[in-house]
């Protein structure tokens, strides 16, 4: 599977990040770990939803949709 998710900063619940990713606990779990140059400034993150796709196309371009600022 792939996913689209979103995350809200504890910190700063103002701060969101949209993201991609086969691995959603892992790569949660890397946002936290202060792994992700976008993200570390403003962990910890905050699951806030995913979507799940079978195919990585569809999944790519939803995200991409999602930061186009029309999503």
């Amino acid at each position: 599977m792939f996913y689209v998710y979103l995350l809200r900063s504890k910190t700063f619940p103002g701060q969101h990040y949209i993201g991609f990713t086969r691995d959603l606990r892992k790569r949660v779990a890397v946002h936290n770990a202060g792994g992700s140059v976008h993200t570390s400034k403003y962990k910890p993150w905050d699951l806030i939803g995913y979507h799940a796709f079978a195919d990585e196309r569809r999944a790519r371009e939803f995200e991409h949709y999602l930061k186009s600022g029309s999503g």
